[in-house]
This record gives C-alpha cells, structure tokens and sequence, in this order.
C-alpha cells in the first residue's frame, strides 16, 4: 500500500482497522453491562476474603454497607464514610436502602440476584469470545507487534519521562505527522489486553458452577473461590479506572477527532500538530 493511501492525502491518517473499531464498540457495550449486573451481583454479598470460604462471620478485607447512621467502605481496618452513595443511599422513590451500590449503578435497577447473573453470564460469552478473536486477528495482522509493544527505546527513563510530561502539559499526540501509539499508551494498553482482561475472564469463568465442576483445578490456579472473586473484582475495578481515564483523555485529546477515528478509522493529522504545538 502506498504512503497516500495509507495516509488518504496530507492531512488524514488510517489509524484504526475495522476489527479495532468493532471490537472497541462492542466491548464499550458489553462491559458496561458486565460491570453493572457485576455489581448488582456484588450486592447480594457486599464483602471480600482470601482463600477458599468466606462468610459474615469471617474476616473480610472489603466490605461495603450501611452503619447505624450512614453508610460506608471497609478496607482492612479503614473505615471510609460514604454516606448517600455506597451503603446507605436513596433510591427513586425516596426511599432509604442499605446496599453497597445505588440502583443507578446496577443492572436491573431493583434488586434482583437472579436477573442480574442472566444478564451476566448472556453477555459474558459474547465479552469473551470478542476478546479473544480480537487477540487472535490482532496477532495476526500484526496490529500487536506493530502497534502496541513497546520498543526498547521507548522504556527507557528518559523517553519514559518525556512522555508523562508530555502527557502533564496535555500534549498527547506526537508532532512528526503520525498518530501512532506513545508509550504510555502502549503500556496501558498491554496492561489491560495482556493482564487485566484475561484475568477477568479466568476468574469468572473458574467461578461458574458448570465449569467449576468440569474443572475444578481452576479455582485452585487462584487461590479459592473467595480469592478468584477477590482478583476478579480487583481487576474489574482496573478495567473501570482505565475507562474513567480513556474518557477523561479523549475529552482532552480532542473529542471530534478521537471520536471520529474509532467510527471511521480515518484520523486528521492537522488537529494533531495543532494540539501538539
């Protein structure tokens, strides 16, 4: 292919393929409902243990839940008040309710343990079958050897530095007419395909009754089943502080142009070199 129709002339950029920009939009929706109905699940027993059982009698190292007057968050021997959004807060009706997570934050809204496993699970397969086909293709392609791993260059602590300064002084893109990845997008970004994504589907998957039972070595890989929920709600917490930040970043990167790149791959190198300067 050559240089201008890779580029699409002097100012646009191909940045994203097609499996890129579907598996993004997918997982956008899916995780979504993933964390939601997560966390309606979480509800039915708002604490956290290590090892193999865990019950309210036990020692947790998180809980959320209402106290005698409000509501708050447990880690280890932190108390954290958090009156009005977790443990104790108001629901649509007026009404005070002492779950962990308020119904705008859950999938269904009303408790519901059983609606909110079938909404878990339906679209926890299509989570993972997209994830993994997207590795797979991306593997394939070459995306991931040409994109997104870093190179040695890269890490070192001199570029390192460069580019979280680069990042504090709101310069995300790079001035030599690309729109490549920089670093601490690449490592971002390996941490969460590489890391977090798979842990994810693994805990869950060692969790669920009918494969549990098939394979029940998959728990021990982790700990117990109390340690597999522990990992698993930990780098789910991952996967949501990474979209808070992804958003913050395309917000300030230039929302029109990241946007329009993740919908049609084409990304405008003009809005680049301006933003940069």
């Amino acid at each position: 292919m050559s240089d201008e129709a890779t580029t699409g002339g002097p100012n646009r950029i191909y940045r994203h393929r097609v499996s890129t920009r579907v598996w993004h939009w997918v997982n956008a929706v899916v995780l979504v409902v993933m964390l939601m109905s997560g966390l309606m699940i979480f509800n039915a027993h708002p604490r956290l243990y290590w090892g193999q059982y865990g019950a309210n009698t036990d020692a947790a190292w998180l809980q959320i839940g209402p106290t005698a007057t409000g509501g708050q968050v447990v880690i280890g021997s932190t108390r954290i008040p958090t009156t009005g959004v977790l443990g104790r807060w108001t629901d649509r009706q007026g009404v005070e309710r002492t779950q962990a997570f308020p119904w705008w934050a859950t999938i269904p809204s009303g408790y519901n343990l059983a609606a909110a496993r079938r909404w878990h699970l339906s679209v926890a397969w299509l989570f993972v079958v997209a994830t993994f086909g997207y590795l797979l293709w991306s593997a394939f392609n070459r995306h991931i050897r040409r994109d997104l791993l870093p190179h040695r260059a890269e890490l070192t602590p001199r570029h390192l530095w460069k580019d979280v300064t680069d990042h504090l002084r709101l310069r995300f893109h790079p001035t030599d007419g690309t729109a490549h990845y920089n670093v601490l997008q690449k490592l971002t970004y390996g941490l969460v395909l590489f890391v977090l994504l798979p842990v994810v589907i693994l805990t869950g998957v060692s969790m669920s009754p009918g494969l549990n039972a098939a394979w029940p070595w998959m728990l021990d890989l982790f700990g117990g089943r109390q340690s597999a929920r522990s990992i698993h709600f930990l780098c789910t917490a991952g996967l949501a502080g990474f979209i808070v930040v992804h958003l913050v970043l395309v917000v300030l990167a230039g929302p029109v142009n990241e946007m329009r790149s993740m919908i049609t791959g084409w990304f405008h190198v003009r809005a680049v070199k301006e933003d940069a300067a």
